[in-house]
């Protein structure tokens, strides 16, 4: 006979939105039902954002060794074995799963249902033997790797972000579908661990960030060796296991490539399957689950928030989104309160070498919004900290609205996911340029660079002939 549990909240999915969420509500002693039917962590622990920084770590490494003869080192050729790669990789998760284990969240207060869910009613919920009819859902389902319609790709073998990580052989040839975050993370990983890469993409690789920042990285990918064939599409595949060929159009031109491996990174779906949200009056679409401002879906009783939230009710497919989300709905289903999703100082970070990383507008959606702008930027090669470390490749680059407004920031850079941090407490405390401009940084760090972009709105101000005249005016009689 079936169980029936009424807690405050149930939460379906485990991963970073809903443990967060999980942790959160049972610490003020709510009453949580976690519901989960695949690994505990989600993807970011287990297929995702740990996995691939752990395997960007070691191929840093190796990379870092081939660079040795740089500083007066003796150069080597790195030995690299996959198959402890993949240990180093598995090791890193193994590690951190504890912390988002059911064990954990058991001893926290949590009751952790370990099944799939299904909605049976607008207000009830069935995962296995239980049924749960609480007083609000939180749907934080997360997201799948979507798959192209490619003829034969059904009958080939190819890796996505959930399997790419078991690799124990160093590929031939690794072939990937996708120039976005994810393709040319993991291209540029395994080109430094080795492996002969070329990717495929159908547009402008890093199509949504600025073409100016984005060039700084896929010039470091080309030099690392890899191959980034832009505007073509993949029109056919076949092969079976270790043989693997492509059919690449480009310009109305069809050329044939061979792959020992095939890895599809052409974006996310949300993980919706199985819920049966019809049965709960909630609206979704191929691109997720619709949500308002406050995360709420078409059900009243219903928030989800996440990779499985619609893009246009501010899901973005970032881990610290899944947490900001998760924190506007403990507010809202605990508190009574009623926030509202503000995307406009939410970062991203590519995770390649240089990173490059954005808050707020690019120059060509400032230019869209209408307003006037300036555009600074400064080169990291004129950071002092830069050049002893022989890492230069790169700039800062920030739009400005009336009064030194800040609007946005990109860096490609080296460590460019920490540098943006300051730029994005700037936009989400309403700073102006001139607070950055005064901020004292320590010699020689990176960090630098934002100090001296800052100072550069300045410098046209400096030049003016009456600006001169004051300063002399001052010398002389000051």
């Amino acid at each position: 006979m079936a169980e029936t549990l009424r807690p405050d909240l149930c939460i379906v999915g485990a991963g970073s939105a809903g443990l967060s969420v999980a942790a959160a509500a049972a610490a003020f002693g709510v009453p949580v039902v976690l519901i989960e039917r695949g690994e505990m962590g989600g993807d970011c622990l287990n297929v995702g954002c740990v996995p691939s920084k752990a395997l960007i770590a070691a191929a840093r490494r190796a990379h870092d060794i081939r660079q040795a003869g740089a500083f007066g080192l003796g150069t080597l050729d790195p030995q690299v074995n996959y198959a402890r790669v993949r240990e180093h990789v598995h090791s890193v998760i193994g590690a951190i799963a504890p912390n988002d284990s059911a064990a954990r969240f058991t001893a926290l207060g949590v009751r952790v249902v370990r099944a799939s869910a299904r909605f049976v009613a607008r207000d009830t919920l069935e995962a296995g033997n239980v049924i749960v009819k609480p007083r609000r859902f939180v749907l934080a389902t997360g997201s799948r790797p979507a798959v192209p319609a490619i003829a034969g790709l059904d009958s080939v073998p190819f890796l996505t972000n959930e399997t790419a990580f078991d690799l124990t052989r160093r590929p031939e040839h690794l072939v990937i579908v996708g120039g976005g975050t994810i393709g040319l993370e993991l291209a540029q990983a395994h080109r430094r661990l080795g492996a002969p890469v070329t990717v495929i993409e159908a547009g402008r690789a890093l199509g949504r960030e600025d073409p100016e920042l984005a060039a700084h990285v896929l010039a470091a990918l080309r030099r690392d060796g890899v191959a980034i064939r832009e505007n073509a599409t993949v029109s056919e595949v076949a092969g079976e296991d270790g043989d693997i060929r492509l059919v690449v159009e480009n310009r109305g031109t069809r050329t044939e490539l061979k792959a020992s491996h095939l890895l599809v990174a052409t974006g996310r779906r949300p993980a919706t399957d199985g819920l049966e949200l019809e049965a709960a009056g909630i609206a979704h679409d191929e691109r997720g689950i619709a949500v308002d401002q406050h995360l709420r879906t078409s059900n009243r009783r219903v928030y989800a928030i996440g990779d499985c939230a619609r893009p246009d009710g501010g899901g973005r497919q970032f881990t610290h989104v899944a947490n900001y989300h998760a924190g506007l709905v403990i507010r809202s289903a605990l508190f009574r309160l009623r926030p509202r999703v503000d995307m406009r100082a939410m970062p991203r970070v590519t995770f390649t070498d240089p990173e490059l990383a954005v808050v707020g507008m690019t120059e060509e959606e400032a230019r869209a919004d209408g307003g006037r702008i300036t555009v600074l930027r400064w080169p990291v090669a004129e950071n002092d900290r830069a050049q002893a470390e022989r890492r230069t490749e790169g700039e800062i680059k920030v739009i400005l609205g009336r009064g030194g407004r800040i609007l946005g920031c990109g860096i490609a850079a080296p460590g460019a996911g920490e540098l943006i941090t300051p730029w994005t407490l700037a936009m989400t405390r309403n700073l102006r340029i001139r607070d950055l401009a005064g901020l004292t940084v320590p010699y020689p760090t990176l960090s630098e660079i934002s100090r001296r972009v800052a100072m550069s709105y300045y410098t046209p101000s400096a030049a003016k002939p009456m600006v001169r005249r004051l300063i002399g005016f001052l010398r002389r009689f000051g």
